[in-house]
Order: C-alpha cells, then structure tokens, then sequence
C-alpha cells in the first residue's frame, strides 16, 4: 500500500492466514464467468454499466444493482438507515458513468417477515439517496418469501435518459488523462471479504479503533458516495469512457478498454482500508482486486481537458494516464490484470 500504510504480507503469524475474496465466499472470476454465460444465453444489450435503449434520438438507459452483503452489518446492528442509499448509489452511478443523467427509481424490498419499523428506515434512505442523485422515486414492491428470504435483500433499477451524442464512446485512448474523484469509504462492494476480516477479532459495536468515536458498524455502513455532480463537467468536455470503482476493484479501470492503465497519484485509502487489510492480513493485490481503496469514480479524458474537468469538479484531481501495452492497471508497484 502506500507508504506510511502497514505491511501485512509478511505477518509472522503462521497460524492466522490472510483471506482472500474467494476464500470468503466471492470468486470474482466465477462470477464474471456466470455474468458472460446470463449475457450469451439472454443475447446481447448495447452498453457495459447500463442497458441502452434507442427511443429516437435519444437513449433510455436502465441499471440494477443491490447493495450485497452490507446488509448482514446493517442486520447486526439493527441499523437500516443508509442502505437505501446505498442500492440508489450503486445504480445511479452506474447510469452517470455510462454518460446518462439518472431520472427515476424504483426499488424491490423482498423481506421473510414484515417489519414496519425496517421499511421505515430504508424508506427514508432511499429518500436522502434519491435526493443526492436528483432522481425520483416512482414506487416499488415489498414481497413477503419466508420461504426464500432469510432476513430482507433489496435491490433496484434506476432509469435515465441521454440525448445519443452525450453518452461517452466507452473506449479510452492512449495518451488520455485518467481524472478521479474520492469514495467515501468501502462503498458496497468486498463487504463478504470486509465482515470476515475485521469480525476476526471485533464485534460490530466495538469502537472503530482509528476513531474510536465511532463503532467499526458506523465506518462499514458508510453510504456509497453518489457522483452526481460529475456528469456536468463530463459532459461539457471531450470524454471517452468513464468507470464506477464497484466489484473488482482497480480492475474495474479495464472496462474502458484494453490499455495500460499507470495511476501515479491515486487519492489515499480511508482508514476503514487499512484496518481491513491488517485484521483479515489481506495482500495489497487482494485488497486492490477488490476495494476502491479511496477512489470511487473515474474518467479517461484527452489531457487538454482534464485541467477544466478538475477545476469544474469538487475534489477531483488528474490520477494517472492511459498508456499504449498490454492491459493492465499500474498502481503502488502492483500490476492488475483483470
């Protein structure tokens, strides 16, 4: 990791081995694998992190998403109030990063046992997250399934629209800025590998021991960051593809096509990361094949327009470049390859 960050490699602790994504239950790879197979069988669909539908001469662009296991922390401490942003979040981003402003939701609540209190709360996150993402609630469907559901899952499909010359090509190119924008913290994705590690030694409601203000639930259910405010400046200048930093961390960079991707100045892991990492005694590969580690979006954009895109762009900052080679992402001495 970066310097200053601990060295947990090298333990010296024969008898605690460090985890791994898989090895909690999440194989990256099997589930690229299962997605590929869904798309070959359902046929394909224009675009990569939402489904582009030619209405004239505009697209309707449709996303879904979850939040996972990040639920299971929310069960533990019988706290639901974020995750409603969390599952706008994840699929308002996705919609942003394809080039499309996000209009409506609407959200899928399946539940084994009706709690009024429950709903309630996720009810007013995914309030304060519709507002973060200027989109409107249109509705939704709560089912009762004892039979299937063992607490309450809940997922959600963001619509939005976007005239057809908006929407990015999709393609980086050689020679491109990479400009970033900062998480706010783990997002919803790795919680399988976050829970396993950091429950090793701690409970939920212990204190969160880099700020003991708050317990280590608090910092893993902090909401996934809503980037919104990106699409403007985005849109006002030449871009070529964006990524939304979910599952499979860095290499998430790959889906603006195959490049070399070399991030030379990447903004600092929260220090949810570096706990994670030193409790579960995660490799600096695991925990970038898997976390955001402080970097939630990203966009490959000509290096004349970068300047303008940061100075239009609360908290953004030009993290890297695009290069010529086999792909990869070049980032803190690792080499990620998808």
């Amino acid at each position: 990791m970066t310097d200053g960050e601990p060295e947990t490699e090298d333990t010296g602790d024969e008898d605690t081995e460090g985890l791994t994504y898989a090895e909690t239950g999440v194989d990256i790879d099997a589930s690229e694998a299962a997605t590929k197979a869904l798309i070959g069988a359902a046929g394909e669909f224009e675009g990569d992190y939402a489904g582009l539908v030619d209405i004239g001469d505009q697209y309707l662009a449709l996303a879904t998403d979850g939040v996972g296991t990040k639920l299971l922390v929310a069960e533990a401490v019988d706290d639901y109030s974020t995750i409603g942003i969390d599952c706008i979040a994840m699929n308002a981003n996705d919609l942003i990063a394809t080039g499309v402003e996000p209009v409506a939701f609407v959200d899928y609540l399946a539940v084994e046992t009706p709690d009024e209190e429950t709903s309630e709360d996720i009810g007013a996150g995914l309030r304060t997250g519709a507002e973060r993402a200027g989109v409107a609630l249109v509705g939704g469907e709560t089912a009762v399934m004892p039979d299937v559901i063992k607490g309450l899952d809940i997922a959600g499909t963001c619509a939005g629209l976007a005239p057809k010359d908006a929407v990015f090509p999709g393609e980086a190119e050689p020679g491109d800025a990479i400009v970033g924008w900062p998480s706010s913290g783990i997002h919803s994705n790795g919680l399988t590998l976050a829970r396993e590690a950091v429950t090793r030694d701690h409970e939920y409601t212990d204190p969160f021991p880099p700020n003991p203000d708050r317990t280590i639930a608090e910092e893993l259910l902090t909401p996934t960051q809503i980037y919104s405010e990106v699409l403007e400046p985005l849109r006002a200048n030449e871009t070529h593809a964006a990524a939304h930093v979910t599952g499979g961390g860095w290499t998430n960079l790959t889906r603006m096509g195959s490049h070399r991707y070399e991030i030379t100045d990447p903004f600092e892991a929260q220090p949810v990361f570096e706990f994670v990492q030193a409790e579960g005694k995660v490799t600096d590969e695991e925990m970038h094949r898997t976390f955001n580690m402080g970097t939630g979006f990203v966009a490959a954009v000509p290096e004349a327009d970068a300047d303008e895109i940061v100075e239009k762009s609360e908290d953004a900052r030009v993290i890297g470049t695009v290069a010529d080679g086999d792909e990869a992402v070049a980032i803190h001495g690792l080499e990620l390859t998808d």
